[in-house]
């Protein structure tokens, strides 16, 4: 929702819509239910223009339509792309930059979506299409749940959202709040164990998840175990190299009593060594309680044109053979399932750079 014909929030305003939009019902004098009319429209009915909501009197629409926009979300579809098991949509933020989106559908019929919290990446991960991009700008926490909202508003069901598609959640700190937000009853009511948030890293922040969201899932992206070569892939590995990343997983746990993710994108011949497996299955077990509650999920690298050219897909046998070394070694972890190669919307193929009848690939 654009807001640039809002009234001037003052140093007490609300952050973010739906606050803003009770502030004002009430600075009209409206009764208490018009609100609740509203977020029932949206979240119940699935009505995304103030214009359409019939419970309310026309007079309110109006002017809420004027007040705010017509659209609920201030998001815009520019183009989406389906697989049999996924939807990569790119959004239009209001001030033109575009982000990325994805829902995947598991045959059980749950439903997950993988959003954004930035537009581009400044991080600069040596595999990852978005880092290419360079940051553009931090989302703010509408525009974060925004990309929830259209979804939902499309008819799907929000089951459960990773923070792992554009950008570092834990560098935006708008994404707390679109968090909390999500977590509201009376809007998305999700439960914060069905929400996660994968981090390349940020120490400080990681801490403050643990300590203000403890329910919220935690993913760590690793993908290596020796400091010199994470250090090559992922350069924030020189103000947080690996010691003091897992550090920060074992005061999470201890702090949370959850159990925690180690994310591992496997790059034929770059990571994928016994070697690698021995050296990742002692960073683990050296870990609190033997790192009974870490769990180390697999990802299969997904070739881009933003990665380096030695950068090949691990063939399935090989993935295998790297999860059964770290069960060896009494560690727990599995190979995530792949959704989307085909749409490049699988993990780490995030552009945001297509047009409508393109192909979808970056130039």
């Amino acid at each position: 929702m654009s807001f640039s014909r809002d009234f001037s929030p003052g140093p007490a305003s609300p952050t973010n819509k739906y606050d803003r939009i009770r502030r004002y019902l009430r600075q009209e004098g409206a009764p208490d239910f018009r609100y609740r009319q509203v977020v029932q429209a949206i979240f119940r009915d699935r009505i995304g223009r103030f214009s359409q909501m019939a419970a309310l009197p026309r007079s309110l629409r109006e002017d809420l339509a004027g007040r705010f926009s017509d659209d609920v979300s201030g998001l815009s579809r520019v183009a989406s792309r389906h697989s049999e098991q996924a939807e990569k949509v790119l959004y239009g933020l209001p001030d033109g930059k575009r982000v990325e989106a994805v829902a995947l559908n598991f045959q059980a019929g749950w439903e997950s979506f993988c959003i954004s919290s930035q537009s581009g990446c400044g991080f600069g991960c040596s595999f990852c299409a978005t880092g290419r991009l360079g940051l553009l700008r931090n989302m703010s926490a509408d525009e974060i749940t925004d990309q929830l909202l259209d979804f939902h508003l499309h008819g799907r069901t929000i089951d459960s959202v990773s923070f792992m598609g554009m950008g570092e959640a834990l560098s935006n700190l708008h994404t707390f709040e679109a968090i909390r937000l999500m977590m509201r009853p009376d809007l998305f009511a999700l439960s914060p164990r069905r929400i996660t948030v994968s981090t390349i890293g940020i120490v400080p922040q990681m801490e403050r998840l643990a300590r203000e969201l403890p329910q919220v899932n935690l993913t760590l992206s690793l993908h290596s175990p020796f400091d010199e070569q994470r250090t090559a892939m992922m350069p924030i590995n020189r103000k947080y190299p690996i010691a003091e990343l897992m550090q920060a997983l074992d005061h999470h746990v201890r702090s949370t009593g959850r159990k925690a993710y180690v994310a591992y994108v496997l790059i034929a011949g770059v990571n994928d060594t016994d070697e690698h497996a021995r050296a990742l299955a002692h960073l683990v077990k050296a870990r609190f309680r033997q790192g009974r509650l870490l769990h180390v999920s697999l990802i299969r690298f997904n070739e881009v044109a933003a990665a380096p050219a030695a950068f090949a897909r691990i063939d399935t046998s090989g993935a295998r053979r790297f999860a059964d070394l770290l069960r060896q070694h009494g560690v727990r972890a599995t190979i995530r399932a792949s959704f989307g190669n085909d749409i490049d919307a699988a993990c780490r193929q995030l552009f945001a750079n297509y047009q409508p009848g393109t192909s979808g690939r970056p130039p």
